[in-house]
């Protein structure tokens, strides 16, 4: 029986990138967003639906795993992927901001999950891969309300994996390094355009935003992390967390395998605070 799996986020970057995996493997693909294009669906004719889905819509979220069921005949994996990023100050990020990226990364998460669990179990279990970041592992300066965003996806997928572990479904985190060429970095430069940068901060900010762009590391290709998240999702051991990429390995490795001070100074080194406290002396 050909399986289907349920894709959000798939107009461009890494959701599209995942859609054709999957689709050239053989799989049926629900590739949902919220503006439809027909390139997949040229690409792969009866094998891609494309469907309208927006995260922050319930409605549409269930409409979208109705149709793909009624299309497929069932849903047996779902990947959420649709999210964005924003660069600013906390101090001066208007709530309302905020709120839209928890409506995104957290709460729209959560939507698709709460619709997609009775689609897996009429088909007795499936797997559900949750998307994060490296900053899941390791929290970043200028980053504060994406890192907090991830980091909640982080914890609900924990928690999930033991609850939904009773359901026969099973549950993937992928966390990916950066990925320069995905388009979630664009929406979200554009996001940070909100929040004023305070003139206390503006130095400091300014070296902070240097070091990101300056990145030690090599990016992580969007071929890689569609790859984690296939492979995450025929993986039948017990096994949560999936890093991709350089930067997140060394996350990883600061984060689990050393003191919380060796932790933090490695970090400090790899944000530029280490060179910021030379610095400002």
């Amino acid at each position: 029986m050909t399986k289907t799996v349920l894709i959000t986020g798939c107009s461009t970057g890494l959701g599209k990138t995942t859609a054709e995996r999957f689709a050239s493997e053989g799989w049926n693909v629900v590739a949902t967003m919220r503006r439809p294009e027909s390139e997949l669906v040229e690409k792969y004719p009866g094998t891609v639906l494309v469907e309208t889905l927006d995260v922050t819509d319930p409605a549409s979220v269930a409409r979208a795993v109705a149709t793909g069921e009624e299309r497929f005949g069932g849903i047996d994996a779902v990947v959420n992927n649709a999210g964005f990023t924003m660069v600013s100050i906390f101090e001066t990020t208007p709530m309302a901001a905020i709120r839209r990226m928890f409506e995104t990364n957290v709460f729209g998460t959560m939507n698709v999950i709460q619709a997609a669990i009775p689609a897996l179990r009429r088909r007795g279990g499936g797997t559900i891969v949750n998307v994060t970041s490296g900053v899941g592992i390791a929290a970043q300066p200028v980053l504060s309300i994406y890192v907090s965003s991830k980091q909640a996806v982080e914890g609900l997928s924990e928690s999930l994996s033991y609850e939904l572990e009773s359901q026969n479904i099973r549950v993937r985190v992928i966390e990916p390094g950066a990925m320069r060429t995905t388009s979630f970095s664009a929406s979200g430069f554009s996001a940070s355009k909100e929040a004023p940068l305070p003139q206390s901060y503006k130095a400091w900010f300014d070296h902070a935003l240097g070091t990101m762009m300056d990145y030690p590391f090599a990016d992580t290709p969007e071929a890689d992390v569609a790859d984690a998240i296939f492979i995450a999702m025929a993986d039948q051991t017990d096994r949560l967390r999936y890093v991709v990429g350089p930067d997140v390995e060394e996350y990883a490795r600061l984060r689990w395998t050393t003191s919380e001070d060796e932790y933090r100074a490695g970090m400090a080194r790899l944000t530029g605070q280490t060179a910021w406290r030379e610095m400002a002396g």
